[in-house]
């Protein structure tokens, strides 16, 4: 009789955590207190926070109805809306505004300013050049949120 290779295995329960060679089973590689274990989406969102923190104490008033969001990457899909809120580098955006608008259901939906994780990590060389991005992407759109100059905005 042949059988195909792990059909012996279709009724038995499957192990799912193996102890191959009796050292025990496998861990995180570190604590999940250490900075070290947080995933690259994590490490973005908090520079993200961090960036976002000395504008929204400068401007708390006026950033009420503005939500600040993190994505992976832009639809690729075009818009035919107004591009007046979108920062690109070359045709690749790095943030976009969403202004403020009625969802399918009628009721209001908040200013949104989306920030795209992998186009901005892509053209920062190391960790303070990223920073220094996320903080001058940040600053333009709220300033075309609020219809300012950048400059005002980062106190300059």
């Amino acid at each position: 009789m042949v059988t195909a290779r792990g059909s012996w295995r279709q009724g038995s329960p499957r192990r799912r955590n193996r102890d191959r060679h009796g050292r025990g089973l496998r861990g995180p590689l570190y604590p999940a207190t250490l900075p070290a274990a947080r995933s690259r989406a994590e490490r973005f969102d908090a520079l993200v926070l961090e960036a976002l923190e000395p504008i929204e104490a400068r401007w708390r008033t006026e950033l009420t109805q503005l939500d600040v969001a993190v994505d992976d990457v832009p639809d690729v899909q075009p818009t035919d809306s107004e591009d007046g809120g979108v920062v690109e580098d070359g045709n690749v955006p790095l943030a976009r505004l969403m202004p403020a608008a009625s969802d399918k259901s009628g009721g209001p939906t908040r200013a949104r300013i989306v920030l795209y994780r992998r186009p901005l990590e892509a053209r920062a060389k190391d960790g303070a050049d990223l920073s220094d991005l996320v903080h001058d992407v940040l600053v333009e759109q709220v300033a075309n949120y609020l219809g300012l100059d950048p400059d005002v905005i980062d106190g300059e």
